[in-house]
């Protein structure tokens, strides 16, 4: 295999962008080696720019649950260009795609939105605090909330509750108002509410998708749900990467806890740059222009990203048993994969939810950010390279999550689980 033309590109792109890419993770900082610069998509498969094809279990981080070019989704973009891309002024579309998730979230009455889930989790925030009159908020380590300033935090030294910045740029004037809890332990979270009053909301991937793939415990979500309630508290789920992938209902729909807001992306965008958050008739009502909290964007309900969208989510609602055909090869290949490693003494660790799965090269299982640190990143990297060279293109950090599309076939799966076995063996033989 040769990716000549992807190391020549990545040197030009490096003399003109930082780090060659526009998104870190892309930079394939963490398995080495140079990332894959991409020409094509189609169904299931991805080309790069020097002709190599590959098998993708990315699909742009998961918006693309049909698969790329899905030929619904590709019309209704194409119909919408042709009426204009942008006006900054209201469409049918956006009420249209809004009546859609409203039908399909239980705790959503009214949404909001935006461009991105950066941005619609930064606003959930601020609605959360206008709504409550605190200005605390609660994230869990290891759960990754867009790049806004109060969200780039990292572990206080000892007992320290507060988070202090992880990232140059942003003052600690903006993090003192973030706490830290661990994902899956509710005493981290009563530690949190001892040491401050003043808490707006509590901000949980409750499918967690940027350590791994790490779900949160069902008794664990209703304990969260039991403390916020005692104390007046808004529970924020972030679904911009789990919403429609997980489940076409949301979390909520089998965790059997129920979210105050719900920030959403990904597939609601079908392909597109899309971001939203909802919530009740009555939180919302704090939102401008109906309240004073303040939120605006002047791509906010872009018409051609609502058409993406609504092509998406209708495909999906007018077929959801497809979830448990997903569902079904996203288990099947980490079962076999998990297999192949058994057969090479390898412990891995596997989960799926919906159309994601994940897997950690690790000897424990990984209920939190701290697990998933413990698993062995170098094997992981070889893998991917491995797994690179077969044909198949995994996520380019073992704190990802992998995506099953509609486009995956069960014969793609069987060939991912053979070449994992092939390229395991390859590692373990040395």
């Amino acid at each position: 295999m040769s990716t000549e033309a992807s190391s020549k590109a990545f040197e030009q792109a490096q003399n003109l962008i930082p780090g060659g890419v526009n998104s870190p993770v892309r930079a394939f900082s963490s398995v080495g080696g140079t990332p894959i610069f991409i020409a094509e998509g189609n169904g299931a498969y991805l080309t790069d720019i020097d002709g190599n094809k590959y098998v993708d279990f990315v699909q742009s981080w998961g918006p693309l649950i049909f698969g790329h070019r899905d030929e619904s989704i590709e019309a209704a973009v194409i119909e919408a260009v042709k009426h204009g891309l942008s006006f900054g002024a209201p469409t049918q579309a956006e009420t249209d795609l809004a009546q859609l998730v409203v039908s399909m979230f239980d705790s959503i009455d009214k949404i909001r939105f935006v461009s991105s889930g950066t941005e619609a989790v930064m606003s959930a925030i601020r609605l959360a605090r206008g709504f409550t009159g605190r200005d605390d908020i609660v994230k869990f380590t290891g759960c990754y909330h867009g790049h806004s300033d109060s969200l780039l935090v990292q572990a206080g030294s000892g007992a320290v509750t507060f988070g202090n910045p992880s990232s140059p740029g942003v003052p600690a004037d903006f993090t003192k108002h973030t706490l830290l809890a661990t994902y899956n332990d509710i005493e981290s979270v009563k530690k949190c509410f001892a040491d401050s009053q003043d808490i707006a909301c509590v901000i949980i991937e409750p499918i967690a998708g940027n350590m791994g793939l790490v779900p949160a415990d069902k008794e664990f979500l209703a304990e969260l749900r039991k403390i916020c309630d005692e104390n007046g508290t808004l529970l924020i789920f972030d679904e911009v990467m789990s919403g429609f992938r997980a489940s076409i209902n949301g979390a909520e729909s089998i965790t059997g806890t129920t979210p105050d807001i719900v920030t959403l992306g990904k597939v609601i965008g079908g392909g597109m740059p899309v971001g939203a958050f909802g919530a009740s008739a009555e939180i919302m009502a704090k939102l401008s222009p109906e309240g004073p909290v303040y939120q605006a964007g002047t791509l906010s309900g872009n018409p051609v990203a609502m058409a993406a969208g609504f092509a998406a989510l209708s495909k999906l609602k007018k077929n959801a048993p497809v979830m448990n055909v997903l569902n079904a090869r996203a288990k099947r290949l980490v079962e076999g994969m998990q297999a192949a490693a058994s057969e090479c003494g390898v412990t891995m660790q596997i989960d799926t939810r919906g159309s994601m799965f994940g897997f950690f090269f690790n000897e424990a299982p990984v209920k939190n950010f701290a697990d998933a640190c413990n698993s062995d990143a170098e094997l992981f990297a070889k893998f991917h390279a491995g797994m690179i060279k077969e044909g198949f293109y995994f996520a380019c950090s073992l704190y990802e999550t992998g995506f099953i599309s509609t486009a995956t076939t069960d014969e793609m799966i069987e060939d991912t689980i053979k070449a994992s076995a092939k390229v395991l063996k390859a590692i373990t033989n040395g």
